[in-house]
Parts: structure tokens; C-alpha cells; sequence
């Protein structure tokens, strides 16, 4: 059994490697869109009680997980997911632009996936408060507005791991759009305007000071990372010149 799974693995990478350049760029912007549709999704679903939309109510923001335990299961789940398809998208990002520079391409990678990481752990303490609230002989112990306190506490743990996981993803982005604007077969604008969305990101290196342009900075990186999807997935990549370049 396990023979016959190595085989259709390998069977697998063989077929991915052999792709067209623009079918593996266009493969990369179908998972860039499944990310987008997910994290975009987990934020509707879960407003308010999840990420930085948390309100400071510690009761108020109790009494919405306990009513909307299940939007709120639903928003992390979609949350976790999202993230795990950023980890395959920098996979795929690896392949797609290491002829450009395998260095920065590894770079670029190490740095989203640490970001993945720190999310990931982040999501521990966002699923925190349903244990502590979710009326267990042990928690008796403390009383209701220690309980809601706690479960505030871990949301804000959460959105903190969340800050620095953007920091991550900030560095991820200099140095893809730097590749982007180094390679032969995308447009250098798309480079361009990715590195200023992960610097804009290198602000929550003071979250204070990030708080302030939040909107703004939130707008650019939307913008950015939508172009670069929707580009890979409409257009994909110049297969002559990404051939010269590996060349």
C-alpha cells in the first residue's frame, strides 16, 4: 500500500513538473483565490469575536461566543484553512520564481512560512475561549467574570500572534516583489506595488503606530496581493521568456 501511494505521489510531482509555465502559474493563482475566497469568508462569518475586530467588553464579547459558538467554530475553521493553503502557495511560489533567483525565492518562502506558523499558533489561543467558556466541573473555580476575562485575554493574545505574523508576511512581500520586478515574465508594476504592501506591513513592528493607518494599509494589501492573483489566474506568465530566464 504504501509503494503503490509513493508511486502516485511521484507519479504527481512528475506531472507538476513537466506543466507549462502558465499552467503552473495559473494552478498558483486557483489556490491564491481559494486563500482569498476562505480568509475572506472567515471574516464574515466570525465578525466581531475573532481578530482584531474583538471588541475590549469582556462580557459583551463573551456572551457573542457563547451565542454564536457555531459561526465562531466555522470562522476558525475557515481561518486555519486559509492559512494552510498560504503554506501550499509558497510552495508554489517557490517553483514558480526560482529561476528568477532560487536565494530570494527561498528567502521569500521562509519568511510566509514562518508567518504561517506564528497564524497557526495564534489560532490555539482564538479557539481558547470556547474551552474557558464552555461550562466544565474543573472552571468552577473561577468565577463568571474571571472566565470572561480569560477568554478576552486569549482573543488578544491571539491578535497579537497576528501582528507578528504580519511582520513575516511583510518581509515575505519585499522580497517577492523584488523577485517580480527582477523576473522577465511578469509585469514589474506588480512587483512594485507588492513590496510597498509588505512594507506597509513592516509597520506592525509598532502596532500603535500600524493601528493608526489600519484602513489604509489593509486597502493596499488587498489591492496588491489581488492583482498578482488575478494576473497568474487570467493571464499567468510569459512561458518563452520565464524558459529564457531558467535558462
Amino acid at each position: 500500500m504504501n509503494i503503490r501511494l509513493s508511486s502516485s505521489a511521484n507519479r504527481l510531482t512528475g506531472r507538476l513538473g513537466e506543466a507549462s509555465p502558465r499552467t503552473r502559474a495559473r494552478l498558483t493563482g486557483v489556490v491564491y483565490l481559494l486563500f482569498f475566497a476562505t480568509a475572506v469568508l472567515g471574516s464574515v462569518v466570525a465578525p466581531g469575536i475573532s481578530g482584531p475586530g474583538a471588541t475590549g467588553d469582556a462580557a459583551a464579547t463573551a456572551n457573542n461566543i457563547v451565542t454564536h459558538q457555531s459561526s465562531f467554530r466555522l470562522g476558525w475553521a475557515l481561518d486555519l484553512t486559509s492559512t494552510a493553503l498560504y503554506v501550499a502557495l509558497m510552495a508554489l511560489f517557490y517553483q514558480l520564481f526560482k529561476p528568477v533567483s532560487r536565494t530570494l525565492a527561498l528567502l521569500a518562502a521562509f519568511f510566509g512560512l514562518v508567518g504561517c506558523a506564528v497564524t497557526a499558533f495564534g489560532s490555539l489561543f482564538q479557539l481558547a475561549p470556547l474551552v474557558v467558556l464552555g461550562g466544565s466541573p474543573y472552571l468552577s473555580v473561577y468565577n463568571p467574570n474571571q472566565l470572561q476575562a480569560l477568554a478576552l485575554l486569549f482573543l488578544n493574545l491571539s491578535v497579537q500572534l497576528g501582528y507578528i505574523a504580519l511582520v513575516f508576511f511583510g518581509a515575505f512581500q519585499i522580497v517577492l516583489g523584488y523577485v517580480i520586478f527582477k523576473s522577465m515574465f511578469l509585469p514589474r508594476i506588480i512587483g512594485a506595488v507588492i513590496a510597498l504592501a509588505g512594507l506597509g506591513w513592516l509597520t506592525f513592528l509598532s502596532p500603535p503606530l500600524a493601528n493608526q493607518f489600519l484602513i489604509p494599509l489593509e486597502v493596499l494589501g488587498f489591492v496588491a496581493e489581488a492583482l498578482l492573483m488575478f494576473w497568474l489566474l487570467v493571464r499567468g506568465v510569459n512561458s518563452q521568456r520565464w524558459t529564457e530566464q531558467t535558462a
